[in-house]
């Protein structure tokens, strides 16, 4: 052989995936990410995430699982865990016993969350204090214009929810940050010290109610909520309130080649598993789509990835089909759908290139997250990463193998741990982001696309 074709036949050589894929291919990808587009732009939190993908579940066929129903192939049910997490299945051919394919991502995403006694005024300034949510740069939210979504369980029982800071008419709400005349100071700090926690306080307004006494400012402002909501300050108590970046998403670079928007992480997954679950015919085992909340904190409480509102659904399943949940983990496959860093040269040294997702190569398979020694991670064996390979490449899915920067600069975590922890086989992969946890990440509507077409291949194999 020449030395030309040992190089091909022994050596690996990924290439883009624009120079793959066909002119229908691409055409495909541009719908897709339309779809995607009007999801993210629908669903900035979980429980909004949530609403929506049991409002299109239903269009699509799927109905709540009630225990002891009948179930045949190709039923679709689901389950809506509180309003804030969701999983959904489609019944295959084989019985449980033989196990699973399922697609876990989480639809919680780095923000501040409004504290319990959140309203105050100083210097005739009424603002929300906040606790941010998950790891953000606390310095990149500051002077971004910024929207408040949530619910409020008011005093007579009445769930309220509230959106301001999305319509063109809306006001948006802003975070201040000093001048860079006065910021001798600032300067001086740490990124991390620059903007501190307890300085994330959110502006709602300046204009004071006619009257007298204190805090006027604070009263106007509860005054308008209350003519908009009918909510009282003590209801408060019992919201969930979160503060988010305003506007939609938007193609991004001349070319229109990526996505730029606020959650990507991981609501980028999350569709790309409902989507993909939609469109599904009758797989030979059941098909089980996850979408958790609590991913960024842990994967803690009722609607986390820990919580036992998995083995319920899936017990449920397995007791109509008489089987065996611990037989049905052991003979499962999940990929443990989240996103991957993208190789940024501007931060060239924080990653191992030759080991580091890049933006259009496709979906990132991560054999382990964790950091500094895979602490926390999920680490795939050889024979979960050859599934994945040869069940891919059998799709034709363009895709990358990746870890999360160097070994000694970081890390994170996903729920695959969790799914691992069950006895299942569980593999990460998903979108390689830029920016991540920022108020704007980017994403390539190829590896969107290439996402979408993996969790289609796992279903279904």
């Amino acid at each position: 052989m020449t030395t030309e074709e040992l190089r091909t036949s022994l050596l690996n050589a990924p290439k883009n995936g624009f120079t793959r894929i066909t002119a229908q291919q691409r055409a495909e990808m541009e719908a897709y990410c339309k779809r995607y587009t009007a999801f993210i732009d629908a669903a900035k939190t979980e429980r909004e995430a949530t609403t929506w993908a049991v409002e299109n579940a239903e269009k699509f066929g799927f109905r709540p699982l009630v225990p002891g129903m009948e179930l045949k192939p190709g039923d679709r049910v689901y389950r809506n865990n509180r309003g804030k997490s969701i999983l959904l299945a489609v019944i295959g051919k084989e019985n449980l016993n033989n196990g699973s394919n399922i697609c876990a991502a989480h639809v919680d995403s780095p923000r501040m969350d409004v504290k319990p006694n959140p309203l105050y005024e100083d210097s005739e300034i009424a603002y929300f204090k906040t606790h941010y949510y998950g790891g953000i740069k606390k310095y990149q939210w500051p002077t971004v214009a910024l929207a408040l979504h949530g619910v409020v369980y008011r005093k007579d029982g009445q769930v309220i929810t509230v959106t301001i800071g999305e319509e063109e008419s809306d006001p948006i709400l802003v975070v201040t940050d000093l001048l860079v005349h006065l910021s001798a100071d600032q300067m001086r700090k740490t990124l991390a010290e620059g903007i501190v926690g307890e300085q994330l306080n959110v502006v709602l307004g300046t204009e004071p109610i006619e009257g007298e006494g204190a805090d006027l400012v604070k009263l106007n402002v509860m005054k308008l909520l209350n003519e908009k909501y009918g909510i009282v300050e003590e209801d408060f108590l019992s919201a969930e309130l979160t503060i988010v970046p305003a506007g939609k998403c938007r193609e991004v670079g001349l070319d229109r080649s990526l996505l730029g928007a606020y959650g990507h992480d991981d609501r980028v997954c999350a569709f790309a598993e409902m989507d993909s679950l939609f469109q599904l015919d009758i797989p030979n085992k059941t098909a089980v789509c996850i979408l958790a909340d609590k991913e960024e904190i842990g994967s803690v409480g009722i609607s986390g990835m820990q919580s036992q509102c998995f083995e319920t659904f899936m017990q449920d399943l397995c007791d109509i089909q008489g089987a065996s949940l611990n037989r049905c983990f052991e003979n499962s496959f999940c990929l443990s759908a989240d996103v991957s860093n993208a190789f940024d040269p501007n931060f060239a040294e924080t990653c191992d290139r030759r080991n580091n997702s890049q933006l259009n190569y496709g979906v990132s398979i991560c054999k382990y997250t964790g950091s500094r020694g895979k602490g926390g991670a999920s680490d795939a064996s050889a024979e979960a990463m050859g599934h994945v390979r040869s069940t891919l490449d059998k799709a034709g899915v363009i895709w990358q193998i990746a870890t999360l920067g160097k070994v000694d600069q970081g890390g994170g975590g996903t729920v695959a741990a969790y799914m691992a922890n069950r006895n299942i086989v569980t593999v990460d992969a998903g979108v390689p982001v830029l920016c991540m946890h920022a108020p704007m990440e980017l994403v390539s509507k190829l590896d969107c696309y290439e996402t979408m077409l993996a969790c289609k291949a796992i279903y279904e194999a």
